[in-house]
């Protein structure tokens, strides 16, 4: 399985759905809460390269966006593929 990490802030409606897509497909995910950390929300933000909106999703660490970027993938058929790959 893949190594999945989402950072997320309390009271978002975008980082419950891409949490609820992940949980849907069974994969474990490592939750990063930023709402009151700014070195957290800065070490976000410079893994994703300057984009500093909640949820950014990383799969085995690479950036992949945020929530609609991820139900993007899986319309596209792509999520599955991307979540089945072991973590280098």
């Amino acid at each position: 399985m893949a190594e999945i990490e989402i950072y997320t802030t309390m009271m978002c409606g975008f980082c419950a759905r891409a949490k609820n897509l992940l949980k849907k497909k069974g994969v474990d995910y490592n939750e990063v809460d930023v709402t009151f950390s700014n070195a957290k929300r800065q070490e976000m933000s410079d893994r994703a390269d300057g984009r500093y909106t909640v949820p950014q999703i990383f799969i085995n660490g690479d950036g992949i966006g945020g929530c609609d970027e991820l139900y993007a993938l899986e319309r596209e058929g792509r999520l599955d593929d991307l979540l089945s790959r072991p973590a280098a």
